[in-house]
């Protein structure tokens, strides 16, 4: 984490984060993100309460591997011991650090007071990331909203109090919880922060990173020190390395033709294959074709083939036919 934290601080580079998101972001995702030129890896995140009760999918959860660093385990809940426990458990996989979710808006998740919901108890989301800060020798993150509504933007107050209780650096989401992913994210508040003279740790931005030209423009407008790519990259993995190379060139990639879509569309199947076996890779396959080959025209029979087979050779001859049929379709994005 120190080196990362190094490269954080320094004005000339801005990191690429993959943001953890739930049935997207596991170690077949991650694999591919990484491949295209993302620097730090997160999680999905790991439910503190279902790992006081021993279920096994959330133990499952925090499997990392070496190729990923730096790379971090992110947990959520709303209950002080079960969530310093989380943090202990996941220490043990050896994470270069442990992010804390306090932003996810999913409603049964932020009712209880998780996620998004602890927006509404500061004293006790500050009790509970400090007690995780003194339980563990890793560094801790966090990940946050605005606040719950437009009536109660508590970021700004909240942004050096995290700072103060040793967090190392805060990743925010530029929305309130009300918003969900609706609207646009306001990244007012990343730039406001960022002046703040009393907040002085890395501050990450997230929300609306959706092009190489976006990017930039937020980064110089904030002066963020890395930025955090999310639902941009469902299916389009390839998007770190784009934005990576605006930054560097100020020139724009191509988008990749279709061979290319097509064998990483395979690629990300075997992967989850080895990571989840066939039927629950194929099954949750489903909700990434799309994104994969967005814009391709009368794509309406191999797109009803790709959902509904089941049949791992059917779904490679299918995705074969793409290629014969669109291998010279230019993408414009």
């Amino acid at each position: 984490m120190d080196n990362l934290i190094t490269r954080l601080l320094n004005p000339d580079d801005t990191p690429l984060y993959l943001a953890p998101m739930e049935d997207i972001t596991d170690p077949s995702f991650r694999f591919l993100v990484k491949k295209y030129g993302a620097d730090v890896l997160i999680t999905e995140f790991i439910s503190s309460d279902e790992l006081a009760k021993n279920i096994d999918k959330s133990f499952r959860k925090f499997t990392i591997y070496d190729y990923e660093r730096p790379v971090g385990i992110q947990i959520y809940g709303h209950k002080l011991e079960n969530m310093v426990n989380a943090a202990k458990i996941v220490a043990e996989a050896k994470p270069d650090f442990i992010d804390i979710n306090w932003g996810c808006p999913v409603k049964k998740i932020a009712k209880r007071g998780a996620g998004s919901g602890m927006l509404k108890n500061i004293p006790l989301l500050l009790k509970i990331t400090e007690a995780i800060v003194k339980a563990v020798n890793i560094p801790i993150t966090v990940k946050t909203r605005l606040g719950w509504d437009e009536n109660s933007i508590v970021i700004h107050k909240l942004a050096p109090e995290l700072e103060k209780i040793g967090v190392k650096t805060l990743t925010l989401h530029a929305r309130t919880r009300q918003q969900f992913y609706t609207g646009t994210a306001d990244w007012s508040h990343i730039t406001k922060i960022k002046q703040n003279p009393d907040f002085n740790i890395p501050l990450i931005g997230n929300g609306d990173i959706d092009s190489p030209q976006t990017a930039l423009a937020r980064i110089q407008e904030s002066n963020v020190n890395a930025l955090m790519i999310g639902r941009a990259s469902i299916g389009r993995p390839w998007i770190f390395r784009d934005v990576k190379h605006y930054l560097q060139t100020g020139d724009l990639l191509t988008a990749p033709r279709t061979l290319e879509r097509v064998n990483l569309c395979k690629l990300h199947i075997e992967k989850a294959i080895e990571w989840k076996g066939e039927g629950r890779a194929i099954r949750e396959m489903r909700k990434q074709y799309l994104r994969y080959f967005k814009e391709l025209p009368d794509f309406v029979e191999f797109r009803k083939k790709l959902v509904t087979e089941n049949n791992l050779t059917e779904i490679e001859k299918t995705l074969d036919m793409i290629n014969e049929k669109y291998n010279k379709f230019l993408y414009l994005e």
